[in-house]
């Protein structure tokens, strides 16, 4: 599969989303006959309404949404919105790392099985950072889509989302990360401060294990928890 930038994949996978019947890969295949140097956000932008139109001509589409597609593909609106990365902490101690599904900007809104990106936060002393954003684009080429998101996860140890199925947590779980389900939309960042307080202040069991919080801490804090 080409190699894209995030801001590429994210922008070819919402374009894909307005496109009824259009798979991210043959909107892929689509864009691809018609750039032959890199995909990327430059290269996206000389793709036109036309070109995509004859690309999946085998598709009948609307035409309105054919030029909705160009204009995510050209990164106008929200599409082209991608957080800046922060440096990662120095692990000294309590470090955890936690998945957020996120279909645009700097907000937790995705579903596990069909968000367009993770992004990855390190939380430590109070602090949070953005350190790493995911694109689930190639996810849809897996056999297994669930098992692949899984696995892209295995280095955090907490995911928030605001929907995952039962069979999707049970791979999540074996992969070694908690899932955390939200109830409503919201900011990631505001997300993660919350749980970053509450590491400091009163981590449940299991967070506290993820911090390397010994036994005993865990049991004190599952007691004050059940007085609550």
């Amino acid at each position: 599969m080409t190699e894209l930038s995030r801001a590429a994949a994210l922008r070819i996978a919402l374009a894909a989303r307005q496109l009824p019947g259009v798979s991210v890969p043959s909107l892929l295949e689509a864009i691809n006959t018609y750039i032959r140097t890199a995909v990327d956000e430059n290269s996206l932008k000389t793709i036109t309404v036309s070109q995509l139109s004859d690309g999946l001509a085998n598709i009948e589409l609307p035409r309105a949404a054919i030029k909705e597609a160009v204009r995510i593909l050209w990164g106008e609106g929200e599409a082209g919105q991608v957080p800046a990365l922060e440096t990662p902490f120095e692990n000294r101690g309590g470090l955890i790392r936690v998945a957020v599904a996120s279909n645009q900007a700097e907000i937790l809104d995705g579903h596990f099985g069909s968000c367009l990106r993770f992004l990855i936060y390190e939380l430590q002393d109070r602090q949070v950072r953005l350190v790493d954003i995911r694109s689930m684009l190639e996810s849809d080429l897996a056999d297994d889509k669930n098992a692949y998101r899984a696995d892209m996860l295995r280095d955090c140890q907490v995911l928030y989302v605001v929907s995952i199925g039962g069979p999707a947590a049970a791979k999540v779980i074996r992969a070694g990360v908690y899932p955390v389900k939200v109830k409503e939309i919201q900011s990631a960042r505001a997300a993660m401060e919350q749980l970053s307080m509450l590491m400091v202040n009163a981590p449940p069991p299991w967070l506290a294990k993820h911090m390397g919080r010994g036994a005993e801490e865990r049991v004190r804090f599952e007691r004050s928890s059940e007085e609550v």
